[in-house]
C-alpha cells in the first residue's frame, strides 16, 4: 500500500492546521489501480473525500491520527489506517488463475484490514522523510508492515509537487496471507506458497493545488516493483513485475 496516498493526503490539511484550530473538508476522489492479482486488471475505486484537521487529531477518508509532538520539522503521530490489500475471489480470472495451476472455486478472499501504529515525519530544506510502523488490529493477517519514504517537494505555479522514492517491509505473516495460499486452500488441495518477508520498493510524486479560496486540488502516482517472492506467487498475473497505483481528488473547505 505504501505511504503516498496518506502522504499527500495530509498535505492540505496539515496547511489548514496553521491557518485556524479547526478545519473541515468534503469532496470526492478516486483510487485507480493495476491490480498484480490473476485477471483483476486496473480497478476505479471512487472514495468520498472528507478531511477534518484539529489542533491535534485529523481525520482523512481511510485513515485517522493524533499528533503526540509537533515541532522544529519532527512530527509523531499514532495512526490507524484502512488496507484495502487482498481481492474478492469473483474478481479474479478464471483461465488466469487457472494457468498457474489454481482451481478459482477453491479460494478463498483477503479481505479489508485496520492497522495501526505509528508516523515519524522529518522536514527540511533537504527534503521530507516519513517513516509508518503498522500493524493489523484486526488480525486479518496478523502482520506488521515498516515503510520509509524521501520526498523533495517544490512549488511548481500555485502548486506543490514532490517526487519521492521510498520502500516498504511486509512481515512474513502479511505478505504469505495477501501473497500466498491459505492453510484452508492448500486442505483443499491448492499448492502450497507462502513468499515470507517481502520488500517493496517504489517510485511516486505527489501534487497539491488550491483552487481559488476553497477548492483544492490533489493527486499522487505510485510504480512499485515487486520482489520475486511476490510475482512467483500463484495467485499473480503471469509476467507481472510491477503495481502501478494512482489517487485524484477534489475538496471544498469550510
Amino acid at each position: 500500500s505504501g505511504i503516498s496516498l496518506h502522504a499527500v493526503a495530509q498535505s492540505p490539511g496539515q496547511e489548514g492546521a496553521d491557518e485556524g484550530p479547526t478545519r473541515w473538508s468534503f469532496g470526492l476522489a478516486a483510487i485507480v489501480s493495476d491490480s498484480p492479482y490473476a485477471g483483476e486488471g486496473t480497478e476505479v475505486m471512487p472514495i468520498p473525500l472528507v478531511t477534518f484537521e484539529g489542533e491535534r487529531f485529523y481525520f482523512f477518508g481511510d485513515a485517522a491520527g493524533w499528533r503526540l509532538v509537533q515541532n522544529h520539522g519532527f512530527e509523531l503521530d499514532v495512526i490507524a489506517k484502512l488496507r484495502f490489500d487482498g481481492f474478492d475471489v469473483d474478481d479474479l480470472g478464471r483461465q488466469e488463475l487457472a494457468t498457474n495451476g489454481i482451481d478459482k472455486q477453491l479460494l478463498e478472499d483477503r479481505d479489508l484490514a485496520l492497522d495501526v501504529g505509528m508516523v515519524m515525519k522529518w522536514s527540511g530544506a533537504a527534503g521530507e522523510i516519513e517513516m509508518e510502523i503498522l500493524a493489523d488490529a484486526t488480525d486479518t493477517s496478523g502482520g506488521q508492515e515498516v515503510a520509509w519514504q524521501y520526498g523533495y517537494p517544490f512549488t511548481i505555479g500555485n502548486g506543490s509537487l514532490s517526487p519521492n522514492i521510498g520502500v516498504a517491509w511486509l512481515s512474513d505473516d502479511m505478505a504469505n496471507y495477501y501473497y500466498g495460499t491459505l492453510a484452508t486452500e492448500v486442505a483443499r488441495g491448492v499448492v502450497d506458497y507462502k513468499p515470507g518477508s517481502v520488500t517493496i520498493p517504489h517510485v511516486g510524486v505527489q501534487y497539491f493545488r488550491p483552487i481559488g479560496d476553497k477548492w483544492a486540488l490533489m493527486a499522487c502516482a505510485e510504480y512499485s516493483f515487486l520482489p520475486d517472492e511476490i510475482t512467483d506467487s500463484p495467485l499473480v498475473q503471469p509476467d507481472t513485475d510491477s503495481r502501478a497505483i494512482m489517487f485524484i481528488g477534489f475538496s471544498r473547505g469550510l
